[in-house]
């Protein structure tokens, strides 16, 4: 093998086959507790209450409980922590970003016709911020047992659990990385790199070169004790657009429509480092160390509905029921690799080699459905001086899907979400209590895990507290929660599968400003 090759392709763009993941999937079917002060501070249990511009996203219904025309705007604060444990060595990142996340305004038409049963009807328009993904996460320790050639390997060699017959050495070597789909790119990586290599035809054994070759060794020498780096940020965000309409029936049923349009903005660099101390393997080539990147661009849009009543059974009993429909995603990704590695035998104090294809791939327009989503709610009215509220929903992430169906890639990835993910549930409590002109609130959230496993993504937990003012016309709200969540998620998506374990923790503060006209 040659030392010291430096390969770099002029840079162009290209188009090729998928490579989605699950994780991709659960990213963008998951919302986050967002939205006023009011409605955070009560852990967003509103479905049968109504009367705030965040309840809107639980039961479209709320608007029509409103008795006056209302404004409001929010902004955030977003504090994220991640402890990191990878083989007993812990880590720590914090984030910190600030977020104009919800703003919008209600607006109410009384009928003047005093003997009808339809006593007003209401038109919404809101946004939030569903999910902020301003975030980042770094962890490291030593694998004793696993090299991340076991990723480039999985490619490269051939896979029977996957039908996967090994890539011919003819794909890797009479190609440019821009012709190749993603699984063959993993491999020309790898082999460019010199982090694998042909093992020759047991035929021909003096020629490693030739182009009918499906299998490989690799370079990093098999033992113990790797030292490895994971480095992963995150920005962007999820935002949603409701256009709501409600109306009420004798003061006692009401009922409302949303029509969302979501907007999908998603960026992702991952660094991975390896390096080992382990005795050469090869006279000619052995890695000492190397340095994987990976940056992927989401974006896109989609289209949801929902559909919701509350009905006032009492004065004070309110009971509701909603119906959040699937999301239909159209998305676009873009992608781009790099790998360096240093050699062992040349001392390892220089690159050895450095694959900088410089290239993005744009991959085919693709869409996404998420699950659809049902909650049920019970409020109690303690007259002018308080309320409690419980609201509980059902959302079956094993029924998402990447379409084209028909694609023989997102077929095989649809299979695998259908026996890996699971129905959840997800249960929100909140309180209000008045003190005349001031209101102090609490909530308590608690949502299942979207694995069967409970152990890739963990149960989440949060609770929250705040208090408003009211200034007659114009009120301030002001809210803090906080959740945690365990999760442990493979570096890679096969091959090198072993991940840090993760304990996350969300401490959020709002500060809403509310005008009635």
């Amino acid at each position: 093998m040659k030392k010291y090759i430096f390969l770099l392709i002029a840079g162009f763009t290209i188009s090729v086959s998928q490579s989605q993941e699950i994780s991709d999937a659960i990213r963008y079917s998951q919302d986050n507790l967002n939205g006023t002060a009011r409605f955070r501070a009560m852990s967003g249990a509103f479905g049968a209450l109504g009367g705030d511009l965040s309840s809107l996203n639980v039961n479209p219904a709320g608007s029509s409980v409103f008795n006056n025309n209302q404004i409001t705007a929010t902004l955030s604060n977003f504090n994220v922590k991640n402890n990191s444990n990878y083989f007993n060595t812990a880590t720590s990142t914090t984030d910190n970003s600030f977020d104009l996340n919800q703003t919008g305004g209600v607006f109410v038409f009384k009928n003047q016709n005093q003997n009808s049963d339809w006593k007003k009807f209401s038109i919404a328009i809101n946004y939030e911020n569903t999910n902020n993904f301003n975030n980042s996460v770094f962890s490291a320790g030593v694998n004793p047992t696993k090299s991340v050639d076991s990723y480039f390997l999985s490619y490269a060699n051939a896979n029977p659990q996957q039908n996967q017959l090994g890539i011919p050495l003819g794909t890797i070597r009479n190609n440019n990385y821009a012709d190749l789909n993603f699984a063959d790119q993993q491999a020309f990586l790898g082999y460019e790199g010199y982090i694998i290599n042909a093992i020759p035809l047991a035929s021909d054994p003096s020629n490693d070169k030739n182009p009918d070759i499906r299998s490989y060794s690799s370079n990093i020498t098999p033992g113990v004790n790797y030292y490895q780096e994971n480095s992963i940020m995150t920005n962007g965000y999820n935002g949603k657009l409701s256009f709501n309409a409600a109306t009420s029936f004798q003061d006692k049923l009401y009922f409302g429509l949303n029509l969302n349009a979501h907007f999908l903005d998603y960026n992702k660099s991952s660094s991975f480092y390896e390096s080992n101390s382990n005795a050469l393997s090869n006279s000619d080539y052995t890695v000492k160390r190397l340095r994987f990147d990976n940056q992927l661009y989401t974006y896109g849009s989609g289209f949801s509905f929902q559909l919701g009543a509350i009905a006032k059974v009492s004065t004070e009993i309110r009971l509701g029921l909603a119906y959040e429909s699937s999301t239909w995603y159209k998305l676009n990704d873009e992608f781009t690799q790099k790998l360096v590695s240093v050699s062992a035998n040349t001392g390892g104090e220089l690159p050895s080699d450095v694959v900088n294809p410089k290239i993005t791939n744009y991959y085919e327009l693709y869409k996404l459905q998420t699950p659809s989503k049902i909650t049920g709610s019970f409020a109690y009215i303690f007259g002018k001086s308080g309320l409690i509220s419980v609201d509980y929903s059902i959302k079956d992430y094993g029924s998402t899907k990447f379409t084209p169906e028909n694609d023989t890639y997102f077929k095989s990835l649809n299979n695998q979400m259908s026996s890996t993910l699971t129905n959840t549930g997800e249960l929100r409590i909140g309180a209000e209590y008045k003190i005349k002109q001031w209101s102090l609130r609490g909530g308590y959230r608690y949502e299942e895990s979207p694995y069967k496993n409970a152990t890739t993504i963990g149960n989440l937990k949060g609770y929250s507290g705040g208090f408003g003012y009211n200034f007659g016309s114009t009120k301030v709200d002001l809210a803090y929660s906080y959740a945690q969540r365990n999760s442990q998620q493979g570096y890679f998506s096969q091959g090198l599968t072993d991940g840090a374990k993760i304990n996350t923790i969300n401490n959020n503060v709002s500060m809403t400003l509310l005008f009635e006209l």
